[in-house]
């Protein structure tokens, strides 16, 4: 494995060697060190710089070292089990309410956690102005109003747009006329990969973690010059060794069939000689891209389900095709690499396979309620005692994952609400 001694590239004003020359300044480190590399990510490293490149440990909420949060709540080392992405972990050593914030709660007395419920409405005033709690079922069937002097939507971005839309708070968006503001500036994101194959090299793909990973941030956002390009926005490239699930990550190389004795047999040989360079890329929201509410289709619960009205545009194919070529480079400079398989976007979206849970927008915030549906503390603009967390803040979305900065948002309106709010309750903007 690689160590590094420090990931942060601008920290309390000085330049600091390893770290990403494109973050913003920091007055302080992270509070655990990176993930030591594997060899995966430390080929890619070396690729990169070799091209002229600043390679950096990706960020990660991952423990590197026992570590004990703020709330005093204790997690343990990574131990790259493998089973990090998309399962949880045994070891506490990821960084999730589960494991940083809901154990110190459960102290508290005034504290309530409802397992097995799903919010069904936020219920209103007669005037609509303002929020009394919200109705709720649980697993037993049973609804329950639960009052509530302040309500705070915190669920995934989806399914708070839903909420929204069936609780009749905010203009639902209409793509014909352009009016309207909940579930306007729906994004995704827009993946591409490089599979990098080699004769002489073992890799073990199945030691791994979450957001095990070398980045370079050279073709993200507005980090490289765009002219002539004929698109907008940008991407990060990583090599990130999550694990080496045995169906979804095994990469063959060109030609090899989809099925029978060749697949098998290109599937056994390249599985330990074989990595993935993820091509992470942003997504502009467009008019035509949306949420609203099903006219046909019914929930378990008998209420309209939300729709997603979606697909890429060719600004998304320019930069998915452009950046995949940056990671090809990389690729073919790779120590041993024997050949490439580049997967930029083309076409039209599906839904399957996977490619990324990072939904963002639908409840946008903005600085007036025509053009959004929260303020810049994320408060409502039509219920003043209701807040919506999460990426549906968004106006489009960016090639990183929106985490970071949605946990800033977060933090941010909760600080709001306690020093502003709570002392004189009401719009914290004026719309």
């Amino acid at each position: 494995m690689t160590t590094h001694a420090d990931i942060t590239n601008y920290l309390r004003g000085q330049i600091q060697p390893g770290g990403n020359p494109f973050e913003g300044p920091r007055s302080a480190e992270y509070p655990n060190p990176p993930l030591p590399w594997t060899y995966g990510p430390t080929l890619f490293a070396q690729a990169a710089a070799k091209l002229g490149y600043k390679p950096f440990p990706h960020p990660n909420g991952n423990m590197s070292q026992p570590y004990t949060n703020p709330l005093g709540v204790q997690l343990g080392q990574c131990t790259y089990c493998g089973f990090c992405e998309k399962f949880g972990c045994g070891n506490y050593s990821k960084s999730t309410a589960q494991t940083t914030i809901l154990p110190y709660l459960m102290t508290k007395p005034n504290f309530s956690l409802r397992t097995e419920c799903e919010v069904l409405k936020v219920e209103k005033t007669a005037d609509g102005k303002r929020a009394t709690g919200v109705t709720y079922i649980d697993s037993a069937g049973r609804t329950f109003f639960q009052p509530a002097e302040i309500v705070i939507l915190s669920a995934y971005v989806l399914k708070n747009v839903h909420l929204l839309l069936l609780s009749g708070i905010g203009k639902p968006y209409d793509p014909k006329t352009g009016e309207g503001v909940v579930g306007k500036n729906y994004a995704y994101q827009t993946m591409g990969s490089v599979n990098v194959f080699f004769e002489n090299k073992i890799l073990n793909p199945f030691i791994g973690a979450g957001s095990l990973a070398s980045v370079v941030d050279e073709f993200n956002g507005d980090n490289f010059d765009h002219s002539g390009l004929g698109f907008i926005g940008g991407g990060y490239l990583a090599q990130m060794n999550t694990g080496g699930r045995p169906i979804e990550m095994i990469y063959t190389p060109e030609g090899t069939p989809r099925w029978g004795s060749a697949w098998k047999q290109a599937a056994a040989k390249n599985y330990l000689r074989s990595l993935n360079i993820s091509c992470h890329g942003s997504m502009m929201s467009h008019r035509g891209n949306y949420l609203d509410l099903d006219p046909t289709y019914r929930d378990a619960f008998g209420r309209p389900m939300l729709r997603m009205t979606f697909d890429f545009t060719d600004n998304e194919r320019k930069m998915s095709a452009y950046i995949v070529g940056k990671a090809a480079e990389i690729g073919r400079a790779m120590d041993g690499a024997s050949g490439i398989k580049a997967a930029s976007r083309k076409g039209s979206w599906s839904v399957v396979p996977y490619q990324t849970t990072h939904n963002t927008g639908g409840a946008i915030t903005g600085d007036n309620p025509r053009n959004s549906v929260i303020n810049k503390y994320l408060q409502s603009w039509d219920v003043s005692n209701l807040f919506v967390m999460g990426a549906g803040a968004y106006p489009q979305n960016a090639g990183y994952n929106p985490t970071a900065t949605l946990a800033a948002l977060a933090y941010h309106s909760a600080a709001a609400i306690k020093d502003q709010y709570l002392k004189s309750p009401g719009p914290l903007v004026q719309g």
